[in-house]
């Protein structure tokens, strides 16, 4: 491998999948936060982002779904920052659909982008974490996977095989000193989640069935995301921790 790894622990590479906005702007943000250098990976403009980050971050416009395109991304984000360390798997789709009218290729769509975008990106990111000989992987599920909603039958079960994936690729990989852990928020405040299931009521429908009630933000899981990434958190993997406000006591 081309790069030399920084093992200066206060300068880690991250690439944050879905960074154009939402749960992945905010997450970019924070690592920059903590003097990360980070790559976003995104389809969409992430020139807002960059605004807000500056020299600290670079933008690589890819399809998760893609395996060259995903390659390629991991690579140049390598090039750039010298190696890379923590991987955020945070782009995702979530339409609501009736089951009943759930098409195959909705079905297909759905699985591509949440579950085989994640395994796409962990993978060509494995060896520069190896070489690392310390990573952090971290897979944004749902708290759907605890509350099975009626309407998103094909996005609960792409978050929950996203689950199974976090448990068995921390088996995998925990002996190169990489940990792979899960972080499922419950409904946000993001102009996504405000286009499809916070439409109409919804987030207010969701803040009442929670212990705490506010509507769920983007900073809400920033303190658990610089929790798994810590240099400290090294003995924390295959988990799942639900950010929710209290919707699912699991």
């Amino acid at each position: 491998m081309s790069e030399t790894p920084s093992n200066d622990a206060s300068q880690r590479v991250a690439l944050v999948t879905g960074a154009a906005g939402g749960l992945g702007r905010e997450f970019a943000i924070a690592l920059a936060g903590r003097g990360h250098r980070v790559a976003g990976l995104d389809l969409a403009d992430m020139s807002g982002t960059a605004d807000l980050i500056g020299d600290a971050f670079h933008p690589v416009r890819a399809d998760v779904t893609d395996p060259v395109e995903v390659e390629a991304a991991v690579e140049e984000t390598a090039a750039r920052f010298g190696g890379l360390e923590i991987v955020v798997n945070n782009a995702g789709i979530y339409p609501p659909l009736e089951f009943e009218k759930t098409t195959l290729d909705d079905w297909r769509r759905i699985m591509r982008v949440n579950l085989d975008g994640p395994f796409l990106v962990s993978q060509a990111a494995l060896p520069h974490l190896k070489a690392a000989g310390w990573g952090r992987i971290v897979n944004i599920v749902s708290a759907v996977v605890f509350l099975g909603p009626p309407d998103l039958v094909a996005y609960t079960t792409s978050k929950s095989g996203l689950v199974g994936f976090t448990r068995a690729l921390a088996s995998a990989v925990g002996a190169y000193g990489i940990t792979v852990n899960a972080i499922s928020p419950g409904l946000t405040r993001t102009d996504t989640a405000a286009r499809t299931t916070g439409a109409d009521g919804g987030f207010e429908r969701v803040r009442d069935k929670q212990v705490i009630p506010h509507v769920e933000e983007p900073g809400d899981l920033v303190s658990t995301l610089l929790y798994v990434c810590d240099e400290g958190s090294g003995f924390l993997t295959g988990q799942t921790i639900n950010v929710d406000g209290g919707s699912a006591m699991h």
